[in-house]
């Protein structure tokens, strides 16, 4: 009696532990959907060496397509589309690549919505890929900040900028880097529909204007997020280049517990180390995320944090950063005095945003906010190409010609030979002081401009009127300026001819294009004034 009841025991530990064992780990298959029905048929075979994740771990797939990965309550599985592959697309043309597994859905005290409770873990998660032609030179479009606060600021963003890429040809898909929209998360669904539009497959981050700010801990500030988007940290492949997307904003404050402050979890960085282990040496891997990794002094973001980021990148040699949250431009150069263990520095593009200065100046001929940043870029958006594993980046601004790459500031008149301070400025928005900028007046020899770190003079212009007029102007009062890292100055020649003269400035980017702007300005005869009545005591 005693050894049958020792049996019954271990039967029943051994199928608890086996109930116990489906419950904590997703099974599934990643297969090739031959008839795109989003359901694997007996005929559809599975892929292998396919990577998915719980956003912890990584693993492949087996022979057969099949995997296994440990889930806890709160997690999103997804598959991690190999190169040669694309993923289904839901109605926004977002890539339907996971399934969230919340059994409880989100906390139900939340201002704006998370997640619906999902129920028992499935018995299968598959997930179904579609062969495709991916060249391995191809192009993406970048969004930096969209952050419409408002619907009116929702309808600005989609004349100022998704008006102009509408159907547009020859791009492979399109990538928001965060703040998606200023706060009011129920703005979501409007802003999807706005991308939708576009027509092509669009990858979108988690910014701090997309955060739920109603809890007390990171995991959870993404909830209306990942019901809107799905998971906030994820990868997929293009070509020869692999892209990871990361949530880097921590909320709140590890430090202080209020606010926020850029860096990363270590369940993340986990998931950066598990999934690069997947990943060739020689490709190109892109990180996204809001936040730029530049710390100044720990202050805005974690420096342990961005350490271990580069210590787990030091086999790679061809890496790219893309962030945005500032309003300006700037190419951020990592070197081993920052932590970078390779000769060559690792760059971050810190990108321009679509929003501009918050959708701030007066109105354009279009109805939308001029919205020029606060370093003198105006807001655009940005194009990548790729060639395998090297890139080339460069800037467009909304409303204007391919061209416009540099704006001139100078007076307008000045007199002949007359002493003055006047000086040409050129602010070079796709530039660093490691560029060459040169100018030339009528013609003349090309001579160089030197690099200032100063408030962009022609961002000046914009913003005096409205604290200067005594009338009201349409729109908004833009934000005071900030010193732009990507203007030159030289004095402005007044010894010439009384008459006009044209300023030619040349600017030559990190990938080779050399771009050229002019402008012209007037010298005056310079008048004569009687002297001053000598005073008499």
């Amino acid at each position: 009696m005693k050894l049958n009841l020792k049996l019954l025991l271990s039967a029943g530990s051994l199928l608890l532990s086996a109930w116990s064992y489906a419950q904590s780990h997703a099974h599934g298959t990643v297969y090739l959907d031959l008839n795109n029905n989003g359901k694997k048929d007996n005929k559809e075979i599975g892929l292998a060496n396919v990577a998915v994740s719980n956003g912890i771990d990584v693993v492949l797939t087996d022979a057969r397509g099949r995997y296994t990965l440990p889930v806890s309550d709160d997690n999103i599985i997804f598959v991690i589309k190999p190169s040669g592959y694309s993923l289904p697309l839901d109605s926004y043309k977002l890539p339907k690549s996971f399934y969230i597994h919340k059994p409880k859905g989100s906390p139900t005290d939340l201002t704006y919505p998370g997640v619906a409770p999902t129920g028992p873990l499935p018995k299968r998660i598959d997930f179904g890929l579609t062969e495709s032609r991916e060249d391995e030179q191809f192009r993406i479009l970048v969004f930096g900040d969209p952050q419409a606060y408002t619907a009116q600021e929702m309808l600005f963003f989609n004349r100022a900028i998704v008006d102009e890429v509408v159907g547009i040809k020859n791009v492979a898909f399109g990538i928001s880097l965060g703040d998606l929209v200023g706060d009011d998360l129920s703005l979501h669904p409007s802003y999807k529909a706005s991308i939708a539009r576009i027509g092509l497959p669009w990858y979108n981050l988690k910014g701090n204007h997309d955060m739920n700010f109603d809890v007390q801990a990171d995991s959870l500030s993404d909830e209306t997020f990942e019901a809107n988007f799905g998971p906030a940290n994820y990868a997929f492949n293009y070509g020869k280049v692999h892209f990871i997307v990361l949530d880097n904003v921590r909320y709140p404050n590890p430090r202080t517990g209020r606010g926020y402050l850029g860096g990363f979890r270590k369940d993340q960085l986990d998931f950066v180390e598990n999934n690069l282990k997947h990943v060739p040496k020689d490709h190109l891997v892109v990180l996204a995320f809001h936040i730029p990794l530049e710390h100044r002094n720990g202050d805005t973001f974690r420096a342990e944090d961005r350490q271990r980021l580069f210590d787990l990148l030091q086999a790679y040699p061809h890496t790219l950063s893309l962030s945005a949250h500032m309003h300006t431009q700037t190419q951020h150069f990592y070197n081993k005095d920052d932590g970078w263990h390779q000769e060559k520095p690792h760059h971050e593009y810190n990108a321009g945003t679509t929003s501009g200065d918050w959708y701030s100046g007066q109105l354009d001929e279009r109805g939308v906010p001029t919205a020029t940043m606060r370093d003198g870029t105006p807001n655009g958006y940005a194009f990548i190409d790729f060639d395998k594993n090297q890139y080339r980046i460069r800037y467009q601004a909304s409303g204007r010609d391919s061209t416009y790459q540099i704006n001139i500031f100078h007076p307008k008149v000045v007199g002949q030979g007359k002493r003055s301070r006047s000086a040409i400025f050129a602010n070079f928005f796709m530039g660093h002081h490691g560029n060459d900028v040169a100018y030339s007046v009528d013609g003349s020899e090309w001579k160089k401009m030197m690099p200032v770190r100063t408030s962009d003079p022609a961002y000046l212009a914009e913003l005096y009127p409205w604290d200067n007029l005594d009338t009201l102007l349409p729109g908004r009062r833009p934000t005071d300026a900030m010193p732009s890292a990507h203007l030159w100055r030289v004095s402005l020649p007044v010894d010439l001819a009384v008459g006009e003269h044209q300023i030619r400035v040349r600017a030559t980017d990190d990938y080779g294009n050399t771009y050229q702007a002019s402008s012209t300005y007037r010298i005056a005869p310079t008048k004569s004034y009687p002297d001053p009545p000598t005073s008499v005591r």
